[in-house]
């Protein structure tokens, strides 16, 4: 088994790491040990702390605040921000938990109402500990799949007393560092510049990102590593912590007076309590740990692999995508049948998969002033109604996608003036709009039931082959249709309606390829990646701004979920010119495709894009499930570099970017990595050959920059 408990000591062991705990004194579990693969590990914590006090010890003289805990909760003896917090019926916060039992068992329990990684292949240790007074239990649950080095942790709180009891907060995960040298590194940004790295060292105190926004957001993403202080790409220690969830969050580190550090990852606790009734149960999302001693590089090419394996599923789980075009930067609302048609024909000649209708095809949507919730044809634009124009397009051999932002409903719209209650809304104030739009109310089972309806009604009329499910504006004003008790359970209750509404919906198109967008990346989580194998990575389309966001994104996640085009320029978003050839081999990054009008393109252009994307069919497979090398950090330096490399390493593809160009300059070498060094490879544009080790060590001539935004693409296969 992978999972042990000996002499009062729990091992959970995969393929390259060890991660173990102990009970103290037969009562409070407490950690001992997370890194490489061990055999036992045998100073115990009472050991520690023995030696730590000078004095014999005893959980009844020695306060908690000291002990690496594994479920630390406010209302004993831990004094530090913990992971609980609950308070109950007569207003007391106490909380005393002790172990009652365990038990191992093959697989991966489900989490009611909420996606988390597939069981299969998996082992789980469930802990149940109890507050006897209140007859409270949480049940530790731990997963973990040896062969991917993956750790799951979640827990689960039971009322089993006769009142009930708020949950004011409850995460996911809590482990304690015996040492704080580490350095935190967090992913933030805002609309077109998601997920940028920032790095720092740990200080005493609290420390972290989270979002209060009401989904996992723009501006910060759920994923925090720590780092001990030498770790690079290749090297040094990284420990992940990846929140499976779509709503408002916390990823926290908390240094203590002893110099311990304390991270922890769940549902954010601020504007949110759960009222736990009698005999009900809270379940928390599932968070996943993963440890790399070859650094950040090591760390996400596992997470990749754990991705591709257990987290996305489906039809197109492992698969390669089709090539889209969306109409939407080619036309934004201004477009008919024929204007369509006619860049439909254009984009199966030069061998695009997908054509995808975007914002505009419903209602009287003319503008984003109106129309939200009315999913029906807009006649007016489509004379012949939806179906008419899936046809024609699949005439001309190519899928038909869809735009949808089923969350929402406009102020305008038939929906609205049927059900206005239907929104989120504070009675007697008025209704805040963003994007002349309000949020439905997914508490509601009957606007629940509206969605699942109306959407599966137009995918059906509409014969869709892929939908692209857009949310673009948060939660402003916090109230739902749930007693004065429950009102800050909206925030959790949202995202488990959204989770239903989602299931629903994939479940009945099995076939059809769904890809989540949230004003670009406001969303991308592993939550939603559970459900849609693809999120839109970012409204930045721009090339050079796509190199950085792709680049930290790939953190955590791999190219197969990361959605990518190549739009026109100058760019909508910035207004940056890049070359053609750089934007397609930025977007080969993720799941390729094109924002643009390629009527206005030249001959030689459509010539380009034809050749590109029989490149990407051809390489798709190598891009998206490959082992993923970054060569260069384009946060750090002029340029971004990085490859994939086939998992017999038989074959690989480079890409390179130089941002702005520098006069007389000699070409670089590039070092590449990831290859067999006893292979050699031919460049398959120039014939060349080179040991993978020549590569790898002394690495691959580049050709020098004589413009801005210039880039080069190298696809090498073993001899």
């Amino acid at each position: 088994m992978s999972i042990t408990f000996e002499t009062g000591c729990f091992h959970l062991k995969t393929a390259h790491t060890s991660y173990v705990f102990e009970l103290a004194d037969g009562k409070y579990p407490v950690h001992l040990y997370w890194g490489p693969s061990v055999r036992a590990v045998h100073d115990t914590m009472i050991t520690r702390l023995t030696r730590f006090t000078e004095e014999s010890f005893s959980l009844h003289e020695q306060s908690l605040d000291s002990l690496p805990l594994e479920c630390p909760a406010f209302g004993g003896s831990d004094l530090r921000p913990g992971m609980l917090h609950l308070i109950h019926s007569n207003g007391t916060h106490a909380l005393d938990l002790v172990y009652e039992s365990h038990k191992i068992i093959p697989g991966k329990p489900e989490i009611p109402g909420m996606p988390s990684a597939s069981g299969e292949g998996a082992e789980t240790l469930i802990v149940t500990l109890r507050d006897q007074p209140s007859k409270l239990s949480v049940e530790l649950f731990y997963t973990i799949w040896p062969d991917l080095d993956v750790l799951a942790r979640r827990i689960r709180i039971h009322n089993s007393g006769d009142l009930p009891v708020f949950v004011e907060q409850a995460m996911s995960v809590s482990v304690d560092f015996e040492a704080a040298d580490m350095d935190l590194l967090t992913l933030s940004g805002a609309w077109a510049r998601e997920r940028e790295p920032f790095r720092r060292p740990l200080y005493p105190g609290i420390q972290g990102v989270s979002t209060e926004r009401g989904a996992s957001s723009l501006q910060t993403s759920p994923f925090m590593v720590l780092l001990s202080r030498d770790a690079t790409e290749t090297s040094g220690e990284a420990y992940g912590f990846a929140l499976c969830y779509s709503g408002s969050f916390a990823a926290t580190v908390n240094v203590d007076q002893f110099g311990m550090a304390r991270a922890s990852m769940g549902i954010n606790p601020f504007n949110f309590r759960w009222k736990l009734t009698s005999g009900s149960s809270f379940d928390t999302p599932d968070a996943y740990l993963l440890y790399s001693s070859q650094g950040l590089g090591e760390m996400s090419r596992r997470y990749h692999a754990f991705i591709h394996k257990r987290i996305t599923r489906g039809l197109f789980a492992n698969k390669c995508r089709p090539i889209l075009i969306n109409n939407w930067e080619a036309t934004y609302f201004d477009f008919n049948e024929d204007k369509l048609l006619s860049l439909a024909a254009c984009a199966a000649d030069v061998g695009i998969d997908l054509f995808v209708l975007d914002d505009g095809w419903f209602g009287k949507r003319n503008s984003d002033h109106c129309s939200l919730g009315d999913w029906v044809d807009d006649l007016n634009k489509l004379p012949h109604g939806l179906r008419h124009l899936s046809d024609a397009i699949h005439g001309l051999g190519l899928k038909f996608g869809l735009w949808v932002e089923p969350e929402m409903i406009s102020p305008d719209s038939d929906l609205y003036r049927a059900h206005p209650d239907w929104c989120i809304h504070v009675e007697g104030r008025e209704r805040l709009e963003c994007r002349n739009q309000l949020v439905l109310d997914l508490t509601r089972k009957e606007v629940r039931d509206y969605i699942v309806a109306a959407i599966t009604d137009a995918l059906t009329r509409g014969n869709v082959d892929y939908v692209k499910w857009d949310m673009n504006r948060n939660i402003s004003m916090w109230g739902a249709d749930l007693p004065a008790d429950q009102q800050q359970e909206l925030g959790h209750r949202y995202i488990l309606g959204l989770y239903e509404i989602m299931t629903r919906i994939t479940g009945q198109f099995p076939n059809v390829l769904f890809e989540s967008c949230a004003s670009g990346g406001g969303r991308f989580d592993l939550g939603i990646l559970c459900l849609m194998p693809q999120t839109w990575c970012s409204d930045d389309t721009d090339a050079w701004m796509r190199c950085r966001i792709e680049s930290s994104t790939s953190l955590l996640f791999p190219p197969s979920a990361m959605g990518a085009h190549v739009s026109a320029v100058p760019n909508h978003q910035t207004g940056r010119l890049t070359p053609l050839a750089t934007r397609a081999a930025v977007a080969m990054c993720g799941t390729y495709g094109y924002e643009l009008d390629l009527q206005k393109l030249t001959a030689e252009e459509l010539d380009m894009i034809r050749e590109m994307n029989k490149r990407v069919h051809e390489w798709q497979p190598t891009l998206f499930y490959g082992d993923f090398y970054r060569l260069k950090n384009p946060y750090e330096s002029n340029e971004a570099a990085w490859m994939s490399v086939s998992s017999d390493r038989r074959e690989a593809i480079v890409t390179h970017v130089y941002a702005q160009a520098f006069p007389h300059q000699k070409p670089k070498l590039l070092r590449l990595t990831g290859l067999d060094p006893a292979l050699d490879y031919q460049d398959t544009e120039t014939g060349l050959v080179y040991g993978g080790d020549e590569l790898m060590q002394r690495g691959y001539p580049l050709r020098a920059a004589w413009n801005d935004y210039m880039s080069q693409q190298i696809h090498l296969l073993a001899r």
